[in-house]
């Protein structure tokens, strides 16, 4: 029997957990409760809410990057990964970060907006649009960010394992199919570097 990953990797530790999860919740909870229209915050109550929920949001995004940023990528994994990669990994968690800042940035304006008295008009259409295409790429971003977690667990990483509280007892893969993706992955990787080493000479 192939020993569980678990016993072999190196866990996040309890606060990046904590940044993680909580921080999952809190953007669930966020999306979920989204105004249906602008209008609604005419109620003076509500658009205290949203502007406090705002600025928490912002609040921890930021806390949690500078946290994280000092956890290099991949350094709970088992296996070596190319370059190529650990800089696509690291593109789209930035890029993730961009959205998440963006989103109550874009927020707090709508709401100094309105609360000057500018319900419609070019700026806060802008405002508006800002925060609709923030939120509709943290969609995308998020959906791809789960998609690598579970491509790596089937490919027995070991990141999954190392920050995932559940379904953690990752085992060596024993699927023929994995290993020829990994050497494809691999290859198309390699590939890339040395073209874009070119250009760095």
């Amino acid at each position: 029997m192939s020993t569980p990953l678990k016993n072999l990797i190196k866990n996040h530790t309890i606060v990046s957990k904590v940044f993680h999860w909580g921080f999952s919740i809190l953007y669930v909870y966020g999306m979920l409760k989204q105004l249906d229209d602008i209008s609604q915050l005419e109620d003076a109550n509500l658009l205290l809410f949203e502007v406090i929920f705002a600025i928490i949001f912002l609040i921890i995004v930021i806390l949690r990057y500078l946290y994280m940023r000092h956890q290099p990528t991949f350094v709970h994994s088992v296996k070596s990964l190319p370059k190529g990669h650990i800089f696509l990994v690291k593109t789209i968690h930035l890029s993730m970060y961009w959205c998440f800042i963006i989103l109550p940035l874009s927020g707090l304006l709508i709401a100094l907006l309105f609360s000057l008295g500018m319900k419609d008009g070019w700026m806060q259409n802008f405002a508006i649009g800002l925060h609709e295409f923030s939120a509709s790429l943290s969609y995308i971003l998020i959906g791809v960010h789960i998609t690598g977690a579970f491509y790596s667990r089937i490919k027995g990483e070991g990141v999954w394992s190392s920050m995932v509280p559940v379904w953690n007892k990752e085992r060596p893969t024993s699927n023929k199919l994995i290993p020829r993706l990994i050497s494809l992955e691999n290859e198309f990787f390699n590939r890339s570097e040395k073209f874009f080493s070119k250009f760095n000479k």
